[in-house]
């Protein structure tokens, strides 16, 4: 392996896109928000994707799994949940009797838009027969029309659970029900939505890095179209790439998923260098949904305990039902 080439210093991705705040200010803030959670007895949950600074004040970081566990056995009274709209929306389903809530209210997610809970019960309803799946990529009505919940790292488990003489009905990601399907050969109808952000990777642009880098695996996450999933030497879930990464014999990665994996990633893997996947247009892919929460925003929201989510009591109890199908069938 010639080291020279594979160790090149590469350019942080996330300096192509967004300024981070000045040391200075990023401590300060750090201490007054620390001083807020201690007041309000919260516990701070932040997705893999979110900033740097974010993630490092979090009291856990990781993927939907392992945040969906987080919040079904927090103490805390105060759930501030730094990732997207819907991931909020399931603190609050397994929390019913607490405070959630989320830095941006807007922070949304392009798969739980492509699944309206009007058209997902408009097809169901032409097919009885249909159980259906839910990627937890959905909103909190989505999930109530569900017979169960799953996520990346545990879509696979889910499917091989669900019962063997019911249709199949996955929703709302295409690409993740593809790549299930390729690993269970269980055939089920796709919902057609995708993650806006996952499917900007393209075959050229990874080849095109490869070339640069052809001594090091590709990772990539199920939500990449197939064209792209080819071409990786492994498929995971995001929290997996962190078990992959760390067991890897290899010195250098490219990861094709959102760009905040690789903050993670050089923590949690010192001494190995990680390289952001890029698009046909850019060097880096960053999710503008994830990328709305802010420490300042971190701050104001514990400070207001505000924005908060709220979900209408019989749609929070049909969507537990669903989710705790998922949490027992992942043990």
């Amino acid at each position: 392996m010639n080291d020279e080439s594979v160790m090149r210093p590469v350019q942080d991705p996330c300096l192509e896109v967004r300024t981070p705040p000045p040391p200075a200010r990023v401590d300060a803030l750090s201490r007054e928000i620390l001083a807020l959670k201690k007041k309000v007895n919260a516990v701070i949950l932040a997705h893999n994707y979110q900033v740097p600074e974010i993630q490092d004040l979090a009291d856990y970081v990781g993927d939907s799994l392992g945040l969906s566990r987080q919040a079904a056995q927090t103490h805390a009274e105060v759930i501030v949940f730094c990732g997207v709209h819907f991931m909020a929306e399931t603190a609050k389903i397994l929390n019913p009797g607490k405070l959630v809530i989320l830095p941006d209210k807007e922070a949304g997610c392009s798969l739980e838009e492509s699944c309206p809970p009007d058209k997902l019960a408009a097809l169901q309803a032409t097919r009885p027969d249909f159980y259906t799946i839910a990627y937890i990529n959905c909103s909190a009505a989505v999930k109530a029309l569900s017979d169960v919940i799953c996520t990346s790292g545990n879509a696979v488990k889910v499917v091989e659970s669900a019962p063997p003489d019911k249709e199949l009905l996955f929703v709302p990601d295409e690409n993740l029900g593809a790549w299930v399907q390729e690993q269970t050969g269980r055939r089920m109808t796709l919902w057609a939505g995708n993650c806006y952000a996952h499917v900007e990777f393209t075959h050229a642009s990874l080849m095109k890095i490869r070339q640069e880098y052809p001594e090091a695996p590709i990772v990539a996450h199920p939500e990449c179209t197939k064209a792209v999933r080819l071409l990786a030497d492994e498929i995971c879930s995001t929290e997996k790439m962190v078990t992959y990464c760390r067991q890897s014999s290899a010195r250098s990665f490219i990861i094709a998923t959102e760009s905040g994996m690789l903050h993670r990633l050089k923590k949690e893997c010192p001494g190995k260098q990680f390289i952001a996947a890029p698009t046909e247009n850019c060097r880096c892919n960053e999710c503008k949904y994830m990328k709305l929460n802010t420490l300042d925003k971190l701050y104001d929201c514990l400070r207001t305990l505000q924005p908060r989510v709220e979900i209408p009591t019989d749609i929070m109890n049909r969507a537990r039902k669903p989710i705790d199908r998922m949490l027992q069938i992942g043990r």
